[in-house]
């Protein structure tokens, strides 16, 4: 059992920064303790019963979230992109019997992995879906956060026309799952001063669904060595009073080293892969930041080369001239990994992430095949929800399932998912 967290982990489980837990340590509201073995400023697994929402760490009953269907159930998935939620979902054991994705080389990615898929490459406000009504159990979508036009006090569907979360509302009404599942960045909580969100949970209301208080899920607690969070918006339609748990979170939090390296997460060590470069002069800087660094560790006139403006601006600016070290999650994946904003520097070698490593941090396995050149490779993984992420939400969609057609007495929505046509119009 693990006994001491360091304070990266903690930060990592209550969601605050290193400084925040520095901060709070000089204050002694939560004081570091010295680790016998390597001397390290660490927190004793007790100190953090003060925090309600780590009770989990203490709970040793706690099971997992696997649960294996009880029939076969169907998903029509919405801005695909190169399938992280897909296989997710595949994993837990739900049938995509549709996927929709406008950018070619994110649906080639598709059709190469998965040819019995029927990816429909197209742009979504073109496609009719109403062949799929009453016929699949879900309806997914990782649609944009897009400011909507307020008509009234409250938010209606055509008040988010030319919206992407439109077609998605849409499609929903069009096709009549038991449960529809919208993921987001977190960024969708305080868009537009929250009222973006405030209207997508009216329209879900007022199209028959009771939507449920937006989720954000860490995927580090989800199997995942990466810092990423995403928000889950969920509606279950109305005449289905069946309430849904979320995933419970795990008590392990994988590192880079998991993702790149033979154990628990992988059976062997990351393949080689192609990957990206920084420039000459990048280069001649990252070499002088050590692992889990960043610009602050450079000499004082190299900060001020480096970020030139933004030196004087003050905050953090963590992602800037940052290495990755071994013994950490990876900070969130971004569609360009040697941007200079949000570097995601290799532990060892001074080079940004390649793409098989890329992939790898997101969890997909490692025979999962992208399309495009390399730009759009990383793109298309940067934009990914991690697989094992997703993983843990379908058990949560499957366990939902079951006890719905348990409840209601319900027969398979989709008899014959090869017979299953859609038409473009």
């Amino acid at each position: 059992m693990k006994e001491y967290y360091t304070i990266s982990e903690v930060a990592d489980l209550l969601g605050k920064s290193k400084e925040t837990l520095r901060n709070w340590d000089r204050s002694g509201k939560l004081t570091a303790v010295r680790e016998p073995m390597s001397n390290y400023r660490v927190y004793k697994k007790e100190q953090l019963k003060i925090f309600d929402e780590l009770n989990f760490l203490f709970n040793p009953t706690e099971k997992g979230n696997e649960v294996e269907p009880e029939r076969k159930y169907s998903v029509l998935e919405l801005f695909a992109g190169a399938g992280g939620l897909a296989i997710g979902l595949e994993k837990a054991g739900l049938n995509c019997v549709g996927l929709n994705e406008i950018d070619h080389w994110a649906a080639e990615t598709l059709r190469i992995n998965r040819p019995n898929w029927r990816v429909i490459e197209e742009d979504v406000r073109n496609v009719s879906f109403s062949e799929y009504k009453d016929k699949v159990d879900v309806v997914t979508g990782g649609f944009p956060c897009q400011a909507f036009s307020y008509a009234g006090k409250k938010l209606g569907l055509n008040d988010a026309r030319g919206t992407l979360f439109y077609e998605f509302a849409r499609v929903v009404q069009e096709t009549q799952p038991l449960i529809c599942v919208g993921e987001n960045v977190r960024g969708l909580l305080n868009h537009d001063g929250g009222r973006t969100l405030e209207g997508m949970i009216s329209i879900l209301d007022e199209i028959g669904y009771k939507p449920l208080d937006p989720k954000i899920l860490k995927a580090i607690f989800y199997k995942v060595p990466q810092k990423r969070e995403r928000l889950i918006l969920i509606g279950i339609r109305k005449d289905i009073e069946m309430d849904f748990s979320f995933p419970k979170p795990y008590k392990r939090i994988y590192n880079l080293a998991d993702a790149l390296k033979k154990g628990d997460l992988f059976d062997k060590d990351v393949p080689d892969s192609p990957g990206t470069k920084y420039p000459e002069r990048k280069k001649e800087i990252l070499d002088l930041v050590p692992p889990g660094g960043y610009w602050r560790d450079l000499p004082i006139d190299i900060q001020k080369e480096y970020m030139q403006k933004s030196f004087y601006l003050g905050g953090g600016k963590t992602g800037m001239a940052r290495r990755i070290s071994w013994d950490e999650p990876s900070l969130t994946l971004t569609c360009s990994p040697a941007q200079k904003q949000t570097e995601r520097c290799h532990p060892e070698e001074t080079r940004p992430f390649k793409v098989r490593e890329y992939a790898r941090i997101q969890t997909f396995p490692d025979d999962w095949k992208f399309a495009g050149p390399i730009t759009q490779q990383y793109k298309q993984i940067g934009n990914a929800v991690p697989v094992n992420l997703a993983k843990e939400l379908g058990f949560s969609i499957v366990n939902f399932l079951n006890q719905v057609y348990a409840e209601y007495n319900l027969q398979e929505r989709v008899q014959d998912y090869n017979q299953m046509a859609l038409p473009i119009e």
